[in-house]
């Protein structure tokens, strides 16, 4: 009988490790920076070309490698961080496994250039698929720089499936900032495509939150800390007022180590609860220290997942000291710079909460009646559709008042419906979310934030397909400064806002200005505008979305009436009309439904009951 099982090539084994541990070039870059932090390096320096598909260097001043270090960091299972299975048990540093290097050499063309202090002179070693190909001396600074090149090579279906530039930056800045927030003391750069993204010069930890996310945040974040003899916590956590529709800033270390573990985030959000929004997120910054026999870091090849021997007292201990700094929200000591001692919270003048900004629609500002000709198709194909819904008994007075909404300076308005020309006044508004209107078959009843969301969204369809901009310009362009993740995103689709009407051009950094607004919005309020499309857009991006698509679905949201708004009748009778005119009247953009309608059966059924 023939043998079917045989030991893998070398190489091939490399290569399914590789596909553990570099997953994209954001991996490559997470164990590239983590083993320069290991190396004691005071000064890292990260450059990125296309993305990470040509060029990923990172360049330290740490201890530097001898010679057959260098030789043999590329081989599979070699580190200097642990020695016997007993170490796995205290572990402080970021590696130990001994797979990263060795992975990353397997599928890329690599170089290193290395030169310990006691050396004079360096070497440089080339690596293709994990293969020396030479070897040269170098004279060079102490420390180590490792230059990898065309990642996946040798992988095309790998390769294949990376996505766009921006995402793949995107997931590298995200790698980025894990690894320098947990590290202020060290200084970083990261430059991309030969431009300067991040130049961190060594600081406290706050300082450092606010300028890689912005300055905002000097005025949003709330001090947490808590010392046991078991356990220790100190970080930052938002205000409930900052939360956001996105994760977003959502942080959380372990011994310096960037972990995701659903359960601690739990707890957060249960302190948290009644403060936020469902479904809204915090930011929050948090550094949990405990003795390194008490997590086991050995868990999956990324090293981000950990467990916790008592998880439950971890669980109970961070859900305590966080809602103790939300109890101090309104008494904190103010954060600058200069506050910050080591996270002791120095006594200062109490401040009341700042208030957040909101998205919601100017009241001079008449968000439904558009300006369009009577007789057009679209006003046809309205009129034809509402005649199949309405009986002409349905346009008579009402016999009964309803409370319909804001009244204009004569008192009483009554509207007329586009219906015929005829009178219809049965239509109000519900808890400031829903209209109410009867038909013939029944009672009609339109979510007014979905509905105007579809109206807006096929409007901005329309827009891009005919490249008929309606866009009105600011008579004060309006500047505002992005986080670098949010600024990478807002440039890369520029051109689609453009054609949406939202005129934006950018600046030095990550700077931008605001010259123009979509046709039929009153200035004011644009910077929430755009943080609130950029949320939105964040969400289409995780679920794939077409570019243009979500574009417009998020410009549809950020701008749409809101909940708790209060409509005259005259509005409620113009966003129904629009409503009807779209060509699926009955789901918003992301599906969810914007009408339901309560037939006369259904009510008889009811009151049988």
């Amino acid at each position: 009988m023939n043998d079917i099982i045989h030991l893998l090539p070398e190489h091939v084994a490399n290569q399914i490790a590789a596909g553990e541990v570099i997953q994209r070039p954001a991996s490559a870059v997470k164990e590239l920076l983590e083993n320069a932090v290991d190396s004691g390096a005071r000064k890292i320096d990260l450059v990125v070309k296309e993305a990470g598909r040509t060029l990923i260097q990172v360049t330290d001043n740490g201890c530097g490698m001898s010679a057959q270090d260098a030789h043999r960091c590329i081989q599979r299972h070699a580190t200097s961080k642990i020695h016997s299975a007993d170490d796995l048990f205290a572990i402080r540093t970021f590696g130990f496994r001994g797979e990263a290097l060795a992975s990353i050499a397997s599928v890329s063309q690599m170089e290193i250039r290395t030169r310990m202090a006691n050396e004079d002179i360096g070497l440089a070693l080339t690596v293709e698929a994990s293969e020396v190909k030479e070897e040269r001396a170098l004279a060079m600074p102490e420390g180590t720089t490792i230059a990898v090149k065309n990642l996946f090579f040798n992988v095309p279906a790998r390769r294949k499936f990376l996505k766009s530039n921006t995402s793949e930056f995107r997931h590298i800045l995200e790698e980025f900032h894990r690894v320098v927030l947990v590290q202020p003391d060290i200084a970083f750069s990261l430059t991309h495509n030969a431009q300067v993204v991040h130049r961190l010069a060594p600081a406290r930890l706050l300082q450092r939150v606010i300028t890689l996310f912005g300055d905002q945040y000097r005025e949003r974040m709330l001090a947490v800390e808590l010392n046991t003899e078991q356990f220790r916590l100190v970080g930052y956590v938002g205000k409930p007022e900052f939360a956001r529709k996105t994760r977003g800033e959502q942080y959380f270390f372990a011994n310096q180590r960037f972990i995701r573990h659903p359960y601690l985030h739990h707890a957060v959000m249960g302190a948290y609860h009644d403060l936020i929004p469902e479904s809204s997120y915090p930011a929050y910054f948090l550094f949990i220290d405990v003795h390194p026999s008490t997590i086991d870091v050995n868990i999956h090849p990324t090293k981000t997942e950990i467990k916790f021997q008592d998880e439950r007292l971890v669980y109970g201990m961070l859900k305590s000291a966080v809602r103790e700094a939300l109890g101090r929200q309104g008494g904190m000591p103010s954060l600058e710079f200069d506050a910050e001692r080591s996270f002791e919270l120095p006594p200062g003048r109490m401040e009341q909460p700042v208030r957040p900004p909101t998205v919601s629609i100017n009241p001079d500002f008449n968000p439904f009646l558009s300006e369009r000709p009577g007789n057009t198709a679209r006003d046809r194909h309205n009129r034809d559709r509402w005649t199949e819904l309405f009986s002409p008994a349905d346009r008579r007075e009402p016999a009964l008042r309803m409370e319909t909404g804001a009244e204009d300076d004569e008192g009483e308005h009554q509207a007329s419906s586009a219906v015929g020309g005829h009178e219809y006044e049965r239509v109000f508004q519900l808890q400031g979310t829903y209209i109410v209107s009867s038909i013939k078959s029944g009672i009609l009843v339109v979510h007014q934030q979905r509905a105007h969301e579809r109206v807006l969204y096929e409007r901005f369809i329309a827009s891009i397909k005919t490249r008929q901009v309606p866009s009105q310009q600011q008579l004060f362009p309006v500047n505002m400064h992005l986080p670098p993740a949010d600024a990478l995103i807002l440039r890369d689709i520029l051109p689609e806002l453009r054609m949406l009407g939202l005129d934006i051009r950018e600046m030095s950094g990550d700077s931008f200005v605001v010259d123009g607004i979509p046709s039929g919005r009153k200035e004011g309020n644009i910077v929430p505008l755009v943080e609130a499309f950029l949320e939105s857009y964040k969400e289409g991006l995780e679920q794939h979305t077409d570019r243009q698509a979500n574009a417009a679905r998020s410009l549809a949201r950020s701008m749409a009436v809101g909940i708790g708004q209060i409509l005259k009748k005259e509005e409620m009778h113009s966003l129904i009309d629009d409503l009807f005119a779209c060509a699926t009247p009955g789901t918003a953009p992301d599906g969810r439904p914007c009408l339901v309608v309560l037939g006369l059966d259904e009510l008889a059924e009811r009151f049988r009951k």
